[in-house]
């Protein structure tokens, strides 16, 4: 029973939600978990310091290509973080999710 996960980030609140809900909406995620972080990266030769919101995507192994064209299409950022893993699940959990979508 292998489940998708999918991390990645947005610039605001609004944005990760905005970007929640539309994976819910269209099937693509059984659940998304947002939560506040604060990363800090290189960007054009600059250290930056940001807040932002991680996005967590539970959702089906042969959904990813699909969601990973979404979040390319529906991100702020230039080169979005996408970053994903299969992972074994527990029987109820994967019936559920399987139902959900």
């Amino acid at each position: 029973m292998e489940v998708l996960v999918i991390i990645t980030t947005e610039s605001s609140k609004i944005n990760a939600l905005r970007v929640g809900k539309l994976l819910i909406q269209n099937k693509l995620a059984a659940c998304v978990s947002i939560k506040e972080i604060f990363s800090i990266y290189e960007w054009d030769d600059d250290v930056e310091e940001t807040k932002e919101f991680e996005i967590t995507i539970k959702s089906k192994p042969e959904l990813k290509d699909n969601l990973i064209d979404f979040l390319n299409k529906t991100s702020t950022y230039d080169v979005p973080q996408i970053i994903y893993k299969k992972y074994h699940s527990e029987m109820k959990y994967y019936d559920w999710l399987n139902k959900s979508i």
